[in-house]
């Protein structure tokens, strides 16, 4: 089916009548590049919007099904993939909306529009009549002669239509049906009461003193922030989506650190209205019944059937693996730790709430780096603009000219136009980067127009992050980390710029789940890239370049803490795939908030790391990625364990082959980027770096092996011996 920014409508059969579109989405935006006007639409038109779309895309659907004509490639494949233009610019936007920008009204649409949405695409998935024409036109294939994008576009019609239930009984459909009605329902649930959760559970705090430790201005805008939630006098600190809290490191005040992690660690786990435990069981027990009805033993059994890695258990494999050298890695770490506290006067171990202070405080011992001595380096619009901008034009060409007259959803969003090394447009960026209570956690990277040759539509990107934002009249500083995810989104977002396909559903990054992270990781490298570093690293009072002593700094403390900072992705990674590897009868004996805890708890002992010092990433009751879609990241959180393999084998390409050129930007653009989802990855990384991936570099980069990769057996029988694929 179609993606959103797009004007082809779907070839109709002669006695079919296109009812009338009305209203702003009934055409593709007149804006450039059909980029979204936020002035033409308020929040009430959403709901008829998204009615009348649908209405509209069932008969498109009804033409190509019911079409007198034998099916072909072109009335019933690409007529599929055309269909449901307006939908998708009415689901574009609005989307766009709930995640960044989203408020009790666009609350209510979302619930009450997702499960439909959900049947709707049941009732085309599963028409055994439109199933019949694209079965007999993918039967015929071998004796068609189609380019390479046409027969992805030809089997990825087919295995998602299989996919989805279309070789089913009625039974079982009728089953699946009410099992996506229902998934539907309890995820945006999820998303929600986890946004509200987050946002409740903000430290409050009745002193500046209890806050010793942060800067003044962040000391400001916590008293802003407790002013705004109606506590004037007090302070307030927000929480940001994962475990662990930013603030942490600074505050001196062990009790109010145990207090904000607690708040964050518990956030949708007390009971109440935002408690989520209970939809984690009816999820996780309704997608293991959904598996079963496609003869699966559990749900990542069915979910990783296009999967890089192809299966649980080489992700599996892939991740235990590595758990012994990270287990010795975390008690290690965790002994310093406790040095360092007996040093300081302190008579306890430590704890979560403790682990960044003093980690940070042997990072400075070590290394000699203070992270707010690196801060002021690292000023928002100089990382953007001369750094992540500048890496593009030395490896791309690409040049970016910000620009006022487009329509935002917020005031802080800023529009770049994108062009070519010969000055041709190549696309808009939209660049939305602070936190507010209005937006989900987390950082990500989307698409209001595709890029597609079959429409002629060139593609409209944006990235979202969640950076505190500066109090007026203060420079705003962001951390090294927060520098990072702006190359890793800008990342995700040259995968967009750079698609080169016919078909919008097989563009850009449209690809598999544990491929799709890769661009956006090597793009990372850059962000310490002594030439790019020089270009954007200035101190914001004095204009110094960051010093290159302090680079190699931060480079060579990069290792240390990987106890925590690796282990804590790991735990999370393997907790996604514990939940997802239940049977029907194991998901279902778990009904109660009290069985859900249960689960988890003995589900992160089982590994054998540190729990009780290094919680995961995410717990369950507020893990976003795994459980607030119908599918989501669900058995898909180890991509980015996955995908750093790739990404750090290929840093260590780029080192070897020159770094930051423009021949090698091309390379890659020609080898990965421009690929969209047209080809076997591992044929894709092979076109690139020569040969298929290699752990040691991921295993290196992360101290927890020096050239050494006896402890880790990859020659798993889909892999070669040797090789294997803001979080």
């Amino acid at each position: 089916m179609a993606s959103a920014g797009d004007t082809m409508e779907a070839p109709m059969a002669d006695d079919t009548a296109m009812p009338e579109a009305t209203g702003y989405f009934a055409n593709a935006s007149s804006l450039p590049l059909q980029a979204p006007d936020f002035t033409q639409v308020s929040d009430d038109d959403y709901l008829p919007a998204f009615e009348q779309a649908m209405a509209l895309h069932n008969v498109e659907i009804a033409a190509i099904r019911d079409n007198p004509e034998a099916p072909t490639f072109e009335n019933t494949i690409v007529a599929l993939e055309t269909s449901g233009r307006q939908l998708g610019r009415v689901a574009t936007m609005f989307f766009a909306l709930t995640g960044a920008n989203t408020n009790d009204t666009l609350d209510a649409v979302q619930a009450e529009i997702g499960p439909k949405l959900s049947a709707h695409s049941d009732a085309i998935t599963l028409d055994p009549v439109l199933f019949a024409r694209v079965k007999q036109v993918y039967d015929n294939r071998a004796a068609m002669a189609m380019e390479r994008e046409d027969a992805v576009l030809l089997e990825e019609t087919y295995e998602g239509m299989v996919q989805a239930g279309a070789m089913l009984t009625d039974a079982q459909k009728t089953e699946v049906k009410a099992i996506n009605t229902r998934l539907s329902e309890i995820t945006t649930e999820f998303g929600q009461r986890v946004r509200e959760a987050t946002v409740d559970n903000a430290l409050i705090v009745d002193t500046r003193e209890e806050l010793a430790g942060l800067s003044d201005s962040e000391i400001d805008a916590a008293a802003k922030l407790a002013a705004e939630k109606g506590m004037p006098g007090k302070f307030a600190i927000a929480l940001q989506n994962t475990t662990q809290q930013p603030s942490l490191p600074a505050l001196e005040n062990r009790d109010v650190r145990e207090k904000l992690f607690m708040l964050s660690y518990n956030r949708a786990d007390q009971g109440g209205e935002n408690d989520t435990r209970a939809l984690i069981a009816e999820i996780a027990s309704l997608r293991a019944q959904k598996a079963a009805l496609f003869g699966q033993p559990d749900w990542a059994s069915y979910v990783m059937y296009d999967r890089m890695a192809k299966n649980p258990q080489t992700a599996l494999d892939f991740m235990e693996q590595m758990v012994p050298a990270l287990a010795a890695t975390q008690r290690r770490e965790a002994a310093l730790l406790n040095e360092k506290i007996a040093e300081e006067g302190g008579d306890f171990e430590v704890k979560p709430s403790d682990w960044y202070r003093y980690a940070e405080m042997v990072r400075k011992e070590r290394y000699d780096l203070d992270e707010n001595a690196v801060k002021p380096y690292f000023e928002l619009t100089n990382v953007l603009e001369n750094g992540v901008f500048f890496a593009a034009n030395k490896l791309y060409g690409l040049t970016f000219r910000q620009r006022t007259d487009l329509p935002v959803y917020h005031p802080t969003v800023t529009t770049y136009d994108v062009f070519e090394e010969d000055g041709t447009q190549l696309g808009i960026f939209y660049f939305d980067p602070f936190q507010r209570p209005s937006k989900r956690g987390g950082a990500w990277m989307s698409n209001f127009v595709d890029q597609s040759y079959l429409y002629g539509t060139k593609p409209v990107i944006y990235n979202v992050l969640n950076i505190p934002q500066a109090g007026e009249g203060e420079p705003q500083l962001v951390s090294f980390d927060n520098v990072n995810t702006l190359f890793h989104e800008f990342g995700h977002a040259l995968h967009g710029f750079f698609a080169d396909q016919k078909y919008a559903s097989l563009s850009g990054t449209a690809t598999a789940r544990d491929f799709v992270e890769y661009p956006s990781q090597v793009n990372e490298l850059w962000a310490t890239y002594p030439e790019v570093l020089q270009n954007y690293a200035k101190h914001y009072q004095t204009g110094e370049t960051i010093p290159a002593e302090l680079i190699e700094k931060i480079e060579a403390a990069a290792k240390f803490n990987q106890g925590y900072d690796f282990g804590e992705v790991v735990e999370a990674a393997l907790l996604d795939m514990k939940w997802h590897a239940l049977s029907p009868a194991e998901a279902a004996a778990i009904t109660t908030p009290e069985q859900v805890d249960a689960f988890e708890r003995n589900a992160l002992e089982e590994l054998g790391l540190e729990i009780g010092l290094v919680p995961p990433r995410y717990r369950s009751s507020y893990f976003n990625h795994i459980f607030s879609s119908p599918t989501g990241y669900s058995s898909g959180y180890y991509s980015y364990l996955w995908t750093e393999m790739l990404d750090r084998d290929s840093r260590k390409w780029f080192l070897e082959n020159g770094g930051l050129t423009r021949e090698n930007g091309q390379h890659q653009r020609d080898t990965v980027l421009s690929r969209g989802g047209t080809m076997d990855y591992f044929e894709m990384f092979e076109n690139f770096a020569g040969r298929q991936p290699d752990v040691t570099p991921m295993l290196e980069a992360r101290g927890l092996v020096a050239g050494d990769t006896d402890a880790l057996d990859t020659s798993d029988g889909a892999l070669p011996a040797g090789s294997v694929g803001t979080k």
